[in-house]
């Protein structure tokens, strides 16, 4: 019998391309992986691994195994939300990992409801950037993925991963009080402006540089940082501009002006779950409230009518 521990660390070098990169996604040491994967050549009576220069690849026999892997995983975990699906009461932990205005709006809302609704379930959660995120995902250190999408840049597709659209948030330009009344025809209008955005390589720091390109002129980026409150209060000292989503004012009125950007822009929140545990019915139970929560914020998915008060 084959070890589903092991099979899970080929997958992951697999996915990983190197020892070392599978050892620290997984929180091992690179020697403890190899002796891992030593153990499960026996177990196969094959070789696994060939050498290529410092590195490794897989040979045919492990990329058949890989195939497997995903299979065997997702169908112990649809077995495990069977056996949840058949008891009467929900009573798990469902681990989630999302970015820091989901953690500041929607997490709280999400709390309060499950606390009502299924008190036998416990939601522990981790603020991870979405990238970071979608690998705790997928190694199973978390069930649920809150992750942003800015257009022209889509997070990328993973094998075994289902999505959810929660819906469009409203980007938009935030200036400082003394600006208040500005008209933007163009970003250009902001070119002599010091800006704040979060770091370089970021999705939204991608995005905010390319719009500033297309109007014709490079952003004077003074600030950088991850932290949305911070942007906020960088903004209101007139130290800044920035393009702020419209979940970080968590419902309220902003505390600053905030300007239409030329065009309009949104980015879109994407619920994501392994394929296995998707239908289990304490992440179906987060996942439904999270989509209310995004609703009661004005926050739906396409094509969606109901209020924004609607709870869902």
């Amino acid at each position: 019998m084959l070890d589903v521990h092991r099979l899970r660390l080929l997958r992951e070098l697999h996915r990983r391309g190197t020892i070392a990169a599978a050892a620290g996604t997984l929180g091992y040491s690179a020697s403890a992986v190899s002796q891992h994967l030593s153990l499960l050549e026996r177990e196969v009576g094959v070789q696994l691994l060939e050498r290529v220069g410092r590195g490794v690849r897989l040979t045919p026999q492990a990329l058949i195994l890989v195939r497997h892997t995903d299979a065997v995983l997702d169908q112990l975990e649809s077995a495990e939300a069977e056996v949840a699906a058949s008891l009467t009461a929900i009573q798990a932990t469902v681990r989630v990992a999302c970015f820091q205005t989901v953690m500041l709006t929607l997490v709280p809302a999400v709390l309060a409801d499950l606390r009502e609704k299924a008190p036998g379930l416990r939601i522990d959660v981790v603020q991870l950037e979405p990238e970071r995120a979608l690998e705790s995902l997928t190694v199973g250190d978390c069930d649920l993925v809150i992750v942003e999408e800015y257009p022209g840049q889509p997070v990328p597709r993973t094998a075994g991963v289902d999505r959810v659209d929660l819906g469009a948030d409203r980007m938009r330009v935030a200036l400082p009080p003394s600006m208040d009344g500005t008209r933007l025809t163009s970003l250009a209008d902001l070119a002599d402006r010091r800006w704040v955005l979060e770091p370089p390589g970021s999705p939204p720091w991608r995005w905010t540089i390319t719009r500033c390109r297309e109007a014709g002129f490079e952003p004077d980026v003074a600030f950088q940082t991850e932290d949305m409150l911070a942007h906020i209060e960088l903004v209101l000292a007139d130290q800044a501009v920035g393009v702020l989503p419209d979940l970080v004012w968590r419902g309220k009125p902003p505390r600053v002006p905030m300007v239409e950007l030329p065009g309009a822009a949104h980015r879109r929140l994407v619920a994501t779950t392994r394929r296995g545990s998707a239908r289990h019915p304490a992440v179906v139970a987060v996942r439904r409230s999270f989509e209310g929560a995004c609703r009661r914020f004005g926050i739906k998915p396409e094509g969606d009518g109901s209020a924004a008060d609607d709870d869902g």
